[in-house]
């Protein structure tokens, strides 16, 4: 099944613009719709300081807002017409927290493009948080990082393979990109043996599968204790030349605390390529 309906998130950071137009590409390439949100946050204060805030400054922070979103809402527009999705194309404005947003209206689109948040830039502004976001919202995710520009996007694709069930469910959700592309680097990271692991020919079952397909794939290891694994798919990603990562994104919900594993927070830190996550 294609793309059809893609959800990208537009916030007032450097690497929106950036966002925006991998995700119009993408959108170009699959045919599909794709809808801008652009969520705000206003500062919340307790109703006894809000009440004591002059009808003027109250006026005018709305004011600013109103200005921001309109400047995003026409980037948005401007994008939509060079790449020729006017007609395929959707804005969305919502008060409230980006990521409550995002998972809520991210259920009706096939996949989430976020940005991977700037440690220097958002600590102190709300964005949408993709580990919430992949537990949230249902939808796998392409995360954008929030550096460089990214001129391709699913011609050279590396699967990072451990035979889990989010990592199967990540592949399924990137099936419209793997059989498209040029080339398919399906890789196991210090593999497993054994009955449960990843038997003694790693990535062949996976990449076998992918080939069923139509996909053209290659299969392949690597085996060490000196790097760490997420290192390790990044220093492949690279030496390939691929545009894109697909994995699995694990954790479980303790009450209301997320807990990522080890991979998944890995790459969400210190990603270089878009990544398409599945939890």
């Amino acid at each position: 099944m294609a793309f059809k309906d893609l959800l990208v998130l537009v916030d007032d950071g450097a690497a929106s613009a950036a966002r925006l137009d991998l995700a119009a590409r993408l959108a170009a390439q699959s045919d599909a719709h794709l809808t801008g949100l652009y969520a705000v946050s206003d500062m919340m204060l307790p109703g006894y300081i809000e009440a004591e805030i002059p009808a003027e400054l109250r006026a005018s922070r709305r004011k600013g807002v109103e200005e921001q979103t309109a400047r995003a809402a026409n980037h948005f527009a401007d994008v939509m017409r060079q790449h020729g999705l006017t007609d395929r194309s959707e804005w969305l404005s919502a008060e409230g927290d980006p990521t409550i947003a995002a998972a809520v209206r991210g259920r009706y689109a096939d996949l989430i493009i976020v940005g991977q948040p700037d440690p220097d830039r958002d600590r102190d502004q709300p964005v949408a948080q993709p580990a919430d976001l992949l537990f949230e919202s249902g939808r796998p995710l392409l995360v954008v990082p929030y550096a460089g520009r990214f001129s391709s996007i699913g011609e050279r694709v590396l699967v990072g393979w451990n035979g889990s069930r989010e990592a199967a469910r990540a592949i399924g959700d990137a099936m419209p990109l793997l059989t498209r592309a040029k080339r398919v680097v399906v890789m196991a990271a210090n593999p497993k043996p054994g009955p449960r692991g990843l038997g003694d020919e790693p990535c062949a079952d996976i990449a076998r599968h992918l080939s069923h397909h139509g996909c053209k794939v290659e299969a392949t290891h690597v085996a060490t204790d000196v790097v760490e694994p997420g290192d390790t798919l990044l220093n492949t990603a690279a030496d390939e030349g691929c545009d894109l990562l697909v994995m699995g994104a694990y954790g479980r919900s303790r009450l209301r605390e997320l807990v990522l594993g080890g991979m998944t927070r890995f790459m969400l830190h210190h990603m270089t390529v878009p990544v398409l996550m599945s939890h």
